[in-house]
């Protein structure tokens, strides 16, 4: 299907978006985001012997990309196409992929770097980088023209969703011995 613009037609369809090869596209801030999930994990192992809590966020991590990835296959809704794209992608838009993982592993680690105890001035920093960075991520989706802006609001709301279901879980699940809540 074909909307006219003010000059020529515009696409809006994401089927008549010629793929791109893998190879040419790449590594993804999800990826990123992923990475520095995993690091956090050996650091959770390595120095606080919390294996536990590693498994834990890598778990709650993979969980939510199965839910993001199945979100998008039961909706499938056609992404934006413009006439000049700044970046294209591939697949269903509903819900943005990059907000939902930069949400879950930002508030992931927030939550754990809250449960440390950290000092005030890491704490400001680190809430202050997870914010840009999840506003950012989600800001960016749109102005690259490969999400509309419900796309991303619903990646953002799943993802803090997913956050608050994990926390639910861990709390629940690996009480320490006196009774409050160990990390």
């Amino acid at each position: 299907m074909t909307v006219v613009g003010e000059d020529r037609p515009m696409r809006t369809s994401h089927a008549e978006s010629p793929p791109s090869p893998p190879e040419s596209r790449p590594a993804t801030l999800a990826t990123g985001v992923r990475v520095l999930c995993a690091a956090a994990a050996v650091l959770l192992v390595r120095r606080y012997a919390a294996l536990w809590t590693a498994l834990w966020l890598v778990l709650t991590v993979a969980a939510g990309t199965a839910v993001q990835q199945g979100l998008k296959a039961a909706v499938d809704r056609p992404r934006p196409v413009w006439p000049d794209p700044v970046d294209s992608a591939h697949y269903a838009a509903f819900p943005s992929g990059h907000a939902m993982t930069a949400t879950v592993v930002c508030g992931l680690l927030l939550w754990l770097l809250h449960r440390h105890g950290v000092g005030r001035a890491l704490w400001r920093t680190a809430l202050a980088v997870a914010v840009v960075s999840v506003a950012g991520v989600g800001l960016t989706r749109v102005w690259l023209g490969v999400h509309w802006p419900t796309d991303v609001l619903g990646g953002w709301l799943l993802g803090a969703l997913v956050v608050a279901a994990a926390i639910g879980i861990h709390r629940r699940l690996h009480p320490s011995p006196d009774g409050t809540l160990s990390v």
